[in-house]
């Protein structure tokens, strides 16, 4: 009798040790060859599961975005205006091992899709679902009046988004500088303004 394979266990187990991978050693350390010996498999194996190494790393990029939305949901829950871009602002930034560990793995992501234009169509399309939120909450806060700032709503989405991916990228390359407390006191800064 076949043996039955899961394929999609197995897609998920390869975007696993890619994420891994990168975790310790950067976007380099993801090679094929590394992917396939760290997933138990011969390299050509690996293009039974995935097209080439952009899917596979977009696949690791995925899962990262999917640990950070299961923090952002569970932390905004039923908030809206200015608790709920409190909510999203806090639980976006990488404020513990967990979320500096999937920041170096976005910050990966980010460095390939630059000259990737299939990578890049991916990451714009989950910012403009994530500034769309951002945006949504800061209407709502202006209609609840708790912000009053006469900052336009489209700078303020501009900055919250320039404040959490700054912080992720300087989590990763000056965590003696950039540490959570600093990240916090920035946001704080940013909330009294409103």
């Amino acid at each position: 009798m076949p043996k039955v394979i899961d394929h999609d266990q197995r897609r998920r187990d390869i975007v696993d040790v890619t994420w891994r991978l990168i975790v310790k050693g950067g976007i380099e350390a993801a090679t094929m060859r590394e992917i396939a010996a760290e997933a138990g498999f011969a390299n050509g194996a690996l293009k039974h599961y995935f097209p080439g190494k952009d899917e596979i790393i977009q696949g690791a990029y995925e899962r990262s975005l999917g640990l950070m939305g299961e923090h952002i949901e569970a932390e905004v829950a039923d908030k809206r205006g200015v608790a709920a871009l409190r909510a999203i602002c806090w639980a976006a930034m990488p404020l513990d091992e967990e979320r500096i560990t999937s920041g170096r793995v976005l910050l990966s992501f980010w460095e390939r899709a630059v000259s990737n234009e299939t990578l890049h169509e991916a990451y714009l399309a989950h910012l403009a679902v994530w500034r769309g939120a951002l945006a949504r909450y800061v209407a709502e806060g202006r209609e609840d009046g708790d912000i009053t700032t006469t900052t336009p709503d489209e700078q303020l989405v501009d900055e919250i988004v320039l404040l959490n991916v700054g912080a992720n990228i300087m989590s990763l390359i000056s965590p003696e500088t950039s540490t959570p407390a600093l990240q916090e006191a920035h946001l704080r800064a940013f909330f009294e303004r409103l």
